[in-house]
């Protein structure tokens, strides 16, 4: 049975006519009422009490009763248009009203007629006007008094729009739709909108976009924002539920196995944060019902041990764990690291291999066919208890013994299709324990990671070095960075190591999908890596042992640089992102990052937690030609005041759209969520979970609410769910 939706449904076409449809869906992918009602005003236009033309100043808002005196039509020099100006008068003054390209306004502005004319009062050579004003003409024979009441006070909404679709046209769009509407079905249950005294659905829509007051407005928006977290909750939380009925193989902690004997081999204690969210973990492992855990920490905070361990408890129940990378330069560095943890305990069935023992591989897709053969082989027989890799994790080729335990590091950076890839390859529903080092705010996590556990480790282990950083500001002080330069060569002098990070490989090259470009323009003298490199190898670093490092470069040399770099045979890389995530090279005390603008404020907390990783203080040189008060240099001060991820992480946030803080693929965001800001609605997202889960405890299948269950079905068909559905 179809649910009645009050004619929400229908096509625009029908409502506003064919051309002005077609327009909405180029602009703005709206097709349907139910789409053109969500387009919400960003702010509300006060109509004041009538004024004198006389008394009016540039920049009032205003509304005038007056008469039209005059309207003339021409075409605009030298481009295509037209404009419209007509003179209105009220007795004391003259001014001139303005419209582009709206001749057909003409027959309805005669000469003689009274109308009110509202908005902000502009200047043009010497003349008071109104570009674009709102009004409404008084009905001949009508009383003036009654229509100026009507008029005057009304709060005119102020729409997201474009130049081919103006404020003002899209209101006329929005009238058409709520005039057009039958009664709108409601699927929040009564109940709840009694208990936070929030009007229909029907009154929101309508108070929204025609307000009678602020008071109304705002209280529409609330409730048109309680629907969207309240929705997305319950996405989450049946999620969660779906999730918590599945079985797998409990995977409890052995005595007498391999992590024993690793936590015995370890030269350091645990953290205790590491020591909490390992237990966490275990008890996760150790239930039938399989884990789905983010794991969350500062850069350098000890997650690898963690997933190591979780990795070795799944190795002695007889399982084996995948641990998918995003890039082969991380994967080859989580395969140094972990070999280099483990030790004898990574040779298994080797010379030199002890009890317990396991064997870790490597999958990577520009692997020779020889080293692939080899792979493929001690993941499918089960002597890889470790099986590190890439996308290449994925294809169709690659077979596991007993899949126990899935390893994502860097989440965001993979889809949900690809996890669903690995987890096909388990017999039994499979371990999740995804981590991420960008520091994700309790409202972010509550929004976007609502069907996952979340552990968090804040503390930095033992050792780790403070890290001092600056702002080279190029355009004020150009010779600072010749100071960079030298700062480099001190310390290698020192015996220690530099990275310098550039945004681009080749000058003018298009592989800036990789950079955060919301903020600021694009500039054409960016900074590459193989502009750069030669340069200061000639120049100001001449005599230093310099190398490139980036994802263009083949395999066997990207790793052959890494571990070159990590042995401390290159003193200087030059490097894109590619060294963010993962790469631990302690002697590396000092990096400069070339248009530091670029990045994102975690982009730059991630890639400077690259030094300062053994017994040397660290150095962070941001180098920017972003002018002082500018949005990018604020970012740029603040990352350099604070080492504080978990505050970067909301500055960030606040600077971002909503749609980037819940995932670059969450195109769907749009459709959903319009009104909703995680950070700012903090209070209501919890509300709104707290209802949510009451309501499925009494109801668990929403047999009970129709309309409700209906409007989840249909969020769960939008590609906003394929993001947030991380299971």
């Amino acid at each position: 049975m179809a649910i009645a939706d009050g004619r929400l449904t229908t096509k625009l076409v029908d409502v506003v006519g064919d051309r002005t449809a077609k327009v909405l869906d180029t602009v703005f992918g709206y097709r349907t009422v139910s789409d053109l009602l969500h387009h919400y005003p960003r702010r509300y236009l006060v109509r004041g009490e009538l004024s004198d033309i006389a008394e009016l100043n540039e920049g009032d808002e205003v509304t005038v009763l007056a008469e039209i005196h005059s309207s003339s039509s021409r075409k605009l020099q030298g481009r295509k248009g037209s404009i419209l100006e007509v003179i209105v008068t009220d007795g004391s003054a003259k001014m001139s009203l303005t419209f582009f390209n709206q001749a057909w306004r003409e027959k309805e502005l005669r000469v003689g007629r009274q109308g009110l004319f509202a908005g902000k009062v502009g200047v043009f050579n010497g003349k008071r006007q109104l570009a674009h004003p709102d009004y409404e003409m008084v009905p001949d024979g009508s009383d003036v008094d009654s229509a100026v009441a009507d008029f005057a006070g009304k709060f005119l909404p102020v729409y997201p729009a474009s130049s081919k679709l103006p404020s003002w046209k899209i209101a006329q769009c929005i009238k058409l739709a709520i005039d057009f509407l039958d009664e709108v079905p409601d699927f929040i249950p009564p109940q709840i909108l009694e208990r936070f005294k929030y009007p229909s659905a029907q009154q929101a829509l309508a108070q929204i976009h025609n307000p009678v007051d602020l008071d109304s407005a705002e209280l529409s928006k609330a409730r048109l924002t309680f629907d969207e977290a309240f929705l997305l909750q319950l996405l989450l939380l049946e999620r969660r539920a779906e999730l918590r009925a599945l079985k797998t193989v409990a995977r409890p902690v052995k005595s007498g196995g391999i992590l024993e004997a690793f936590d015995k081999s370890l030269p350091w204690k645990l953290t205790p944060g590491q020591v909490e969210v390992s237990r966490e973990i275990e008890s996760d492992l150790a239930a039938d019902i399989p884990m789905h855990r983010l794991l969350q920490g500062e850069v350098g905070s000890g997650k690898t041990v963690v997933a190591l361990r979780a990795m070795l408890a799944v190795v002695d129940s007889g399982g084996q764990a995948a641990l998918l990378a995003p890039t082969e330069v991380l994967a080859a560095q989580h395969l140094r690291t972990i070999e280099k943890l483990l030790g004898p305990l990574a040779q298994g069935g080797m010379l030199g291999g002890v009890e317990n023992a396991t064997q870790i591989t490597l999958l990577t897709g520009s692997q020779n066919a020889a080293s692939r053969k080899e792979a493929l082989a001690l993941a499918a027989t089960g002597q890889a208890g470790i099986v590190i890799g890439t996308h290449a994790l994925l294809s169709e080729s690659v077979v596991f013994n007993d899949l126990g335990l899935i390893v994502v590091d860097e989440q965001h950076r993979f889809g949900v299709e690809q996890r669903d890839a690995l987890k096909a390859k388990a017999v039994n529903p499979p371990h999740l324990l995804v981590m991420t080092a960008t520091p994700i705010p309790r409202t972010v996590a509550m929004t976007v990671f609502g069907d996952l556990d979340i552990s968090t480790l804040r503390e930095l282990p033992l050792g780790r070095q403070p890290i001092t950083t600056h702002v080279v500001p190029t355009l004020e002080k150009p010779t600072f960075l010749d100071r960079a330069w030298e700062r480099i060569r001190e310390e290698v002098s020192q015996g220690h190591q530099a990275y310098i990070v550039a945004p681009r490989i080749a000058a003018g090259s298009s592989e800036d999908a990789d950079l955060d470009f919301l903020y600021g323009e694009q500039t054409p003298d960016i900074a590459s890596v193989e502009e750069l490199a030669p340069k200061l190898h000639g120049g100001a670093l001449k005599g230093l042992r310099i190398a490139p490092l980036h994802g263009r470069l083949t395999t066997e040399l990207k790793d052959a640089t890494m571990q070159a770099f990590s042995a401390g045979e290159i003193d200087v890389l030059v490097s894109t992102t590619v060294i963010e995530v993962g790469v631990d090279v302690p002697n590396a005390t000092v990096m400069v990052i070339m248009d530091a603008d670029r990045f994102g404020v975690s982009q730059l907390h991630q890639l400077r937690g690259r030094v300062g990783r053994g017994t040397s203080p660290g150095l962070c040189l941001l180098v920017s030609g972003a002018p002082i008060e500018t949005p990018a240099r604020e970012r740029l001060e603040a990352v350099s005041k604070t080492q504080d991820g978990f505050e970067l992480s909301r500055i960030d946030l606040e600077q971002r759209r909503e749609g980037d803080v819940l995932g670059a693929t969450q195109s769907g965001a749009r459709s959903h969520l319009r009104l909703l800001r995680v950070l700012r609605d903090e209070g209501l997202i919890e509300e709104a979970r707290n209802v949510a889960a009451e309501l499925l405890e009494s109801d668990s299948s929403l047999n009970g609410y129709p309309l409700l269950k209906h409007e989840l079905e249909m969020l769960k068909k939008e590609q906003t769910s394929s993001y947030i559905d991380k299971g």
